[in-house]
């Protein structure tokens, strides 16, 4: 995947996990990548930190994914540190908190759908103007999830259904951009092992999920790279937009 090389990568969310593994997996590659955060600073400069320490390039910059001003600002911000952006991973968000649906007030379905919904449309849209003065086309991931298509585990049905927002959101985006070179795809990983589980799912309940798992395990973070690696790369995926991998160890077969 050569032509990832000399690429500017942006991902949200990645001072941890899925987008920190990423983060890491594309300045392998040769990316130039922005690590975004919102409260982890020092995880984030340890992600750098692992960036340069691999000969890659790389940037940490700061932004509250639930306040779109700030989203704003952060594609700015990229923009004028790199000079373009070629790759965006939307790939921030989280639980929040696990609740019933029949529970939850309106600000706490606010703010789940700001930090995992509307976060994906308005980064696109503050990003895609970019991409089209660059006149190369450009690449959008989203991360959604198997939970999308499940409905969620106890107490994530919010979670699921902005999951499942991002899901139509990518394909009507991808329809949308088409004409302009933009590639819009996305990746549904499962159950898998980052702080979103170690923060709000009980052992008993990640044990009865890794049951319903047919490989018998959770996933890893880093594999869920590949697939983005993947969707990234033109001269593997140039012909496919609009669609969804599904990284679960085959709890869901779509």
């Amino acid at each position: 995947m050569d032509d990832l090389k000399g690429k500017v990568v942006l991902i949200t969310g990645s001072s941890s996990g899925i987008g920190a593994a990423a983060a890491t997996a594309f300045a392998a590659h040769g990316a130039r990548v922005a690590i975004h955060y919102h409260t982890h600073a020092a995880q984030a400069q340890a992600v750098l930190d692992r960036v340069v320490e691999s000969g890659g390039e790389g940037a940490v910059f700061h932004a509250d994914v639930a306040d779109t001003a700030q989203l704003e600002r952060l594609a700015d911000e990229v923009q004028r540190h790199f000079g373009r952006i070629d790759v965006l991973v939307n790939n921030a968000g989280g639980f929040v908190q696990r609740a019933a649906l029949m529970e939850a007030d309106d600000a706490l379905i606010d703010h789940v759908f700001h930090v995992n919904a509307r976060s994906v449309l308005a980064m696109s849209r503050y990003v895609v103007p970019f991409m089209r003065r660059q006149g190369a086309g450009g690449c959008i991931i989203n991360l959604t999830s198997q939970a999308a298509r499940s409905g969620g585990s106890h107490g994530a049905g919010l979670y699921a259904a902005s999951k499942g927002y991002i899901s139509t959101l990518t394909r009507a985006l991808a329809k949308e951009l088409v004409a302009d070179g933009i590639r819009v795809n996305a990746v549904s990983p499962g159950v898998i092992e980052t702080p979103i589980h170690a923060n709000h799912t009980s052992a008993a309940l990640l044990e009865q999920l890794r049951a319903g798992i047919p490989m018998q395990r959770l996933g890893r973070a880093d594999e869920c790279t590949g697939a983005l690696l993947f969707l990234a790369s033109d001269k593997l995926s140039s012909y496919i937009t609009g669609q969804i991998i599904e990284v679960n160890g085959g709890s869901v077969m779509p």
